[in-house]
């Protein structure tokens, strides 16, 4: 039973909207997922993120079942409880501020040349573009992916987005210098 006491970060929500989507897993198996969907718009630490299924449990947001052989796996499932959190969380219109943290843009501002930073950073960002979409065409229309897919949605024109302002900054700098 969560006593009210357990803090719930954004890695928490993460944990419990994978088991929401995928049911029973352990920890091995968020991972993967988190790899090929929230770390694409929410970076976790890997240390965190393995702790965290363990530190819901205890808090009553999870039921922990451990393998009787074998390997000894433990696996998660949302409790009730959990479910209720996640989606009380997820409808409530609060939200923290955004943040930009972007290594390029740091770069640039402690004086690091702005067009092979941003150029390469654009690569990225194609390159980005396309595994997203990817996912998204891979999902399909199952009712159950609505949020990934929507999120999906959002990562794409995010990407795009981003892309494109590098590429006019890039293409205003080589116009200038062609002056």
């Amino acid at each position: 039973m969560n006593d009210g006491q357990t803090r719930l970060t954004g890695t928490s929500y993460a944990v419990l909207s994978l088991l929401e989507l995928s049911g029973p897993a352990t920890p091995y198996d968020l991972k993967q997922a988190l790899e090929r969907s929230i770390e694409n718009f929410w970076p976790v630490p890997h240390t965190t993120f393995y702790a965290e299924p363990a530190r819901l449990a205890a808090a009553g947001l999870l039921t922990e079942r451990q393998e009787d052989g074998g390997r000894r796996r433990k696996l998660y499932s949302l409790t009730d409880e959990g479910r209720h959190a996640l989606k009380e969380w997820a409808n409530s219109p609060e939200l923290a501020p955004p943040q930009l943290r972007e290594e390029a843009v740091l770069k640039i501002f402690a004086g690091g040349d702005p067009l092979p930073i941003l150029q390469t950073r654009s690569q990225w960002h194609r390159a980005k573009l396309a595994e997203l979409e990817g996912y998204l065409e891979a999902i399909g229309d199952d009712p159950l992916w609505r949020g990934v897919r929507a999120s999906l949605q959002v990562g794409v024109s995010y990407n795009r987005m981003l892309l494109e302002a590098m590429e006019g900054f890039l293409e205003a700098q080589a116009t200038s210098a062609g002056s």
